[in-house]
């Protein structure tokens, strides 16, 4: 029993405010509500970057920016490290979903550093895009209990971390390209 005197039914689950429920539903609802939300946030977030102009994706910023250790001149971190090049091929590519890119293959243009230019700016694009998705998981509050939306959150990690890998991975090989196209 709460403060309140409210009782919560034997298998429910839900975000509590100052002890009243937000939402109060069952724990299946609340797993079947996680799933419909992580999809729905998941393409809506999709669909909004998808929708911002290519130049928007022209420079890191803070988060983005690569770190000394990924733009080492020597072989890539994320290869010696994550063995990227074994698992990477198996994530699914979204890029061409609503208009965007596919990040499987170099993008049209009229010279080669053009092309590098605009494939890493859709790697900033899919980048920022995971990690956009990932920041929405404070909404599953609302009718979730907090170890629900932990794990919840260790599941969305799970899924994006990889993706985000192989998108820093990929700028990183882009930039030590550009570099040597420029150096010619």
């Amino acid at each position: 029993m709460s403060e309140l005197g409210l009782v919560r039914p034997i298998g429910s689950v839900g975000a509590y405010v100052a002890g009243v429920p937000v939402v109060e539903v069952s724990l299946a609802a609340a797993v079947a509500l996680d799933v419909m939300a992580w999809v729905v946030l998941s393409l809506g977030v999709g669909y909004v970057m998808a929708r911002r102009p290519v130049t928007a994706f022209a420079h890191d910023g803070p988060v983005l920016r690569l770190r000394s250790f990924e733009t080492a001149g020597r072989a890539d971190w994320y290869g010696r490290r994550l063995r990227l090049h074994r698992w990477k091929d198996v994530l699914p590519e979204a890029g061409g979903l609503f208009g965007e890119l596919s990040k499987r293959h170099l993008p049209p243009g009229t010279s080669m550093r053009a092309r590098l230019e605009r494939f890493a700016a859709e790697t900033r694009r899919a980048e920022r895009t995971h990690w956009a998705v990932l920041c929405c998981g404070p909404l599953l509050f609302l009718w979730n209990p907090v170890w629900l939306v932990v794990a919840n959150w260790v599941l969305a990690t799970t899924f994006n971390l990889p993706c985000i890998a192989v998108q820093r991975s990929n700028r990183a090989r882009v930039g030590r390209l550009i570099v040597r196209q420029s150096g010619r």
